[in-house]
């Protein structure tokens, strides 16, 4: 008969047998039972827990943050409208340089050949007439005529000095801003009475003075600065208008735009802006100027002496056709 060591149980089942057989191998947690002792069935993969939520829901959540969330439409719209802002800016500064460039090539262009070409036309003018003196021919006349009309004439000294100095001297105005002595008014139309009572009817109204704040001082400006100048000019149909237009009160400002809204409108204002440059951008490039410009885009001073030098030999051959008609 054997005995066993006290403390130790004397019967062992084959779970405890296996289990001490693998003392270093993890035991499983007993499965959960419900209130029949019964264990629970085992969930199932990707069945919803008490929540509604599967596996692969808790894998998706966890996998997407806020920055892989799609950008919201406004956000690809004002990147858009951002793109076409700087693209405008930039059309801008080319055509705004081209339109200075054409601007000083044409006033150096005038400075320096625009006395050959007056020589060029009075030398043409005068070879006209020397022919149509030699030869007596109508049609020789006629030309003579138009080629002498082609010349500019030489403008008067009341023209150049706009009535300050007549062929006698100072003109009286002249004179007496000169010798401090007091000077008439200037001619002008006087405003009708109609006008000057339209006048001091919105002068009283609106006048600046009377804003109670800086918006409707502004306001009150620029009204009365319109106002004057209609005034000045003896505008009755425009004073009415104005009249009219004070009664009415302010503008109504519109009500705000959303976001997409305002953005879009952002980009038709731009996409017209642009519509416009082009137009002026192509009348620059199509003019005289513009064209001779393109011709020599890197070096337009050469330019300018190359055809000053052409301008000079169509000079000299002028001369010579001239000397030999009139001899």
């Amino acid at each position: 008969m054997t005995h066993e060591a006290a403390g130790v149980p004397t019967t062992r089942n084959d779970e405890d047998r296996q289990d001490n057989d693998r003392p270093d191998e993890p035991r499983p947690a007993p499965a959960a039972r419900d209130a029949s002792g019964a264990p629970d069935a085992p969930e199932a993969p990707g069945a919803p827990d008490a929540s509604g939520a599967t596996d692969a829901d808790a894998a998706a959540g966890e996998s997407v943050g806020p920055e892989d969330a799609a950008p919201r439409p406004e956000a690809r719209l004002a990147r858009a409208v951002q793109v076409a802002e700087q693209a405008l800016i930039e059309f801008e500064i080319a055509v705004e340089t081209f339109r200075v460039e054409v601007e000083n090539f044409s006033r150096l262009h005038h400075q320096k050949l625009g006395p050959m070409y007056t020589r060029l036309d009075e030398l043409d003018a005068l070879i006209a007439e020397a022919r149509a003196a030699r030869t007596g021919d109508p049609e020789d006349e006629r030309k003579a005529r138009e080629a002498r009309a082609v010349v500019m004439p030489m403008p008067g000294v009341d023209e150049l000095f706009h009535d300050w100095m007549d062929t006698d001297g100072l003109s009286p105005e002249a004179a007496a801003m000169l010798t401090e002595q007091p000077v008439r008014p200037p001619k002008r139309v006087r405003p009708s009475e109609e006008a000057r009572k339209l006048y001091r009817e919105l002068a009283r109204k609106a006048h600046p003075d009377l804003a109670q704040d800086e918006p409707e001082r502004q306001r009150r400006d620029e009204f009365i600065a319109r106002v004057n100048a209609a005034y000045g000019r003896g505008d009755v149909e425009l004073l009415k208008e104005l009249v009219a237009e004070w009664a009415a009160g302010p503008a109504q400002q519109p009500a705000p735009l959303s976001e997409s809204e305002g953005l879009y409108a952002r980009l038709e204002w731009l996409s017209r802006r642009k519509e416009l440059l082009t137009v002026l951008a192509k009348e620059l490039e199509e003019g005289a100027i513009g064209s001779m410009l393109r011709m020599a885009p890197d070096d337009p001073d050469q330019l300018l002496e190359d055809i000053a030098e052409q301008l000079l030999g169509e000079v000299s051959r002028r001369e010579a056709e001239l000397a030999e008609l009139v001899q």
